[in-house]
């Protein structure tokens, strides 16, 4: 494991939500401050809200490809498709590893009938720890 998985999976396992360990570990790759990406981060973890919609790893992801390679203005098309390319390709990487990119199909869950938000449990360090290592290898690299 990287030491920046290793960082991301203790920024998890110390409380931070999925989607803020992944971006945090690089905050100093994306130019802000690791307070800044956990906030920027924070309502992305759980699937979105705790909604289980699409892995806050996944979108953790989404933000560093963004970062890295978005559109700084709105007419550039070249930025937003190679945002948007990059996107695709570790989705696609992360899907091919774990069958899905979506937080309750990960997960095996449902969302209760109760309407609870409350994760049962905090199995995702093996997720965090992919994330990580996919945005060293296809977002950072180079």
């Amino acid at each position: 494991m990287s030491e920046r998985s290793e960082r991301a999976v203790a920024l998890f396992k110390a409380g931070a939500s999925c989607s803020q360990a992944v971006v945090a570990a690089f905050a100093d790759r994306i130019g802000m401050d690791e307070a800044a990406a956990m906030r920027m981060a924070s309502g992305f973890g759980g699937g979105i809200g705790r909604m289980r919609e699409v892995c806050g790893v996944v979108c953790g992801l989404t933000l560093l490809a963004g970062l890295k390679a978005g559109n700084p203005t709105p007419g550039d098309v070249t930025g937003k498709q190679a945002a948007t390319d990059l996107v695709q390709k570790v989705a696609a990487e992360f899907r091919a590893a774990f069958g899905s990119i979506i937080c309750r199909q990960l997960l095996g869950l449902e969302k209760p009938a109760d309407g609870s938000t409350l994760p049962p449990k905090r199995p995702c360090s093996e997720f965090v720890a992919f994330g990580a290592e996919l945005a060293e290898k296809m977002i950072f690299a180079a």
